[in-house]
């Protein structure tokens, strides 16, 4: 009974999600998903200013890497087998007959940078997001270097956020060369940065292999008409129809069935952005942005559940992502103690590890689980990938303390010694709604406030 739910509902929406219009209150889903390039979300002259007397002392982050190649070419290999076999049998379309030159030449370009390593693009997306960071707080930058206090540099140990790091941090020091000497070399922590793999996420990851729930939503949300009426509109654009209807029937399901094609194609032209740096291929040609949109929804849904809110009663996607909330707060508390003089800590991760965190502290577009017996959908939640964890996601506090303010607190932040702002993908944010900010509208939250709303001890 409850699978003929699902599928009821998500006819529903296939519906509104091929159409040309997008769901009532709906915001749009964009086409990458998590493969969307990063862009800063807000101009930093309209940031509010800190409450008068209030100076930042202090600033951490965790950034996703930067974009990126392809993990491996099994995609580009697909859809090449396929595009092979109809061209021996002269089966594709005008256009389709420009599409294996276009896939072997970004093939050729992700092997080139290395397939799962930063390209062009994702290595600017690092350098620029930190020469802003230096700018956005001069002072902090310059009070860190009068103390001689320390910049540290975290990773996850793998290659692109350990390259993510240090690009990062070199573009510090290329900025101000005073930093250079205060920056720590890159260490790894693969317990904070890469929790979903390691001990602390052995429950996630059952979760994730053995679910019978997770697994039958998640076939009940691509197993649909839907996705096979867009599987065949991508493949008619380069492959003849005859040649179509012998993808659907499976008489090539030994390379991979129409939805498996059609996905591969979604892959390369999502993945295609990330390497502008590298050529130009429009991928866009083989893919219509309606088509486009239903399989970034497939997309978003699989890490909506394998990741992000998940199912409403159940917290098991984003619970482990607590041991790097835990270190926020704990280099917060470091520092209004005084101990240990560092000036800035610096963190490099995976989308594996921001979208679960987001969903954790609620974050815009983190809000809602979905009920088990109505499945997520763009129409009635606005989660996306694109938004919640594209290329070099990152979330940033800054922590501010009153000059020569006491430890006396009272409401609002004349009486608050310590307040945190919080940027994410550098856009001024909101803390969750338990929180109370010092004033009505402030982005600035007294310290203590923050550890109570997210019970943690007060200090």
């Amino acid at each position: 009974m409850q699978k003929r739910t699902v599928a009821v509902a998500l006819t529903l929406t296939a519906a509104a999600l091929l159409s040309t219009a997008l769901p009532a209150g709906a915001t749009s889903p964009g086409t990458y998903a998590t493969k969307t390039p990063y862009a800063p979300q807000q101009n930093p002259r309209t940031y509010q200013q800190a409450p008068k007397g209030f100076v930042p002392v202090f600033t951490e982050n965790v950034s996703r890497h930067g974009s990126r190649a392809a993990s491996d070419s099994e995609d580009g290999d697909l859809v090449l087998a396929l595009w092979a076999k109809a061209a021996a049998e002269g089966q594709l379309t005008r256009v389709g007959e420009r599409f294996g030159g276009d896939v072997k030449s970004l093939l050729a370009a992700m092997d080139k940078v290395g397939y799962g390593q930063l390209s062009g693009r994702g290595e600017r997306e690092l350098v620029d997001t930190a020469v802003r960071l230096r700018k956005r707080l001069p002072t902090l930058f310059e009070r860190i270097v009068g103390n001689s206090e320390r910049i540290d540099v975290v990773n996850s140990g793998k290659d692109r956020a350990v390259e993510s790091g240090n690009l990062f941090a070199a573009a510090l020091a290329d900025n101000d060369p005073a930093l250079k000497p205060l920056i720590t070399p890159a260490r790894a922590d693969a317990d904070l940065l890469y929790f979903h793999k390691s001990a602390g996420g052995e429950e996630y990851r059952d979760y994730v292999d053995n679910d019978k729930r997770l697994a039958a939503v998640l076939e009940g949300i691509t197993d649909q008409p839907a996705t096979r009426t867009a599987a065949r509109n991508v493949l008619k654009k380069v492959f003849k129809p005859a040649f179509v209807k012998r993808i659907s029937a499976g008489e090539f399901s030994g390379i991979g069935t129409e939805t498996e094609a059609a996905q591969a194609v979604y892959a390369l032209y999502s993945i295609a952005p990330a390497m502008s740096d590298e050529g130009s291929w429009n991928m866009g040609r083989y893919i219509a942005p309606r088509e486009a949109r239903w399989f970034a929804y497939l997309s978003d849904a699989e890490d909506f559940y394998e990741k992000g809110p998940g199912f409403s009663d159940s917290d098991i996607t984003y619970r482990m992502a607590n041991v790097l909330l835990d270190d926020f707060f704990e280099k917060i508390d470091a520092k209004r103690a005084g101990a240990g003089n560092l000036g800035a800590e610096l963190r490099f991760t995976h989308a594996e590890e921001i979208i679960p965190l987001a969903a954790l502290m609620g974050l815009p577009g983190s809000t809602e689980p979905a009920s088990p017996a109505e499945p997520y959908t763009y129409a009635d939640n606005g989660w996306r990938g694109a938004s919640v964890a594209p290329m070099a996601a990152n979330i940033q506090w800054d922590l501010y303390r009153k000059a020569g303010g006491g430890s006396k607190r009272r409401k609002g932040s004349k009486g608050s010694k310590y307040l945190v702002r919080m940027l994410y993908n550098e856009k001024q944010t909101a803390f969750k709604r338990d929180c109370e900010p010092v004033s009505k509208g402030s982005y600035f939250y007294d310290a203590d406030e923050l550890k109570r709303c997210f019970g943690r001890a007060t200090s």
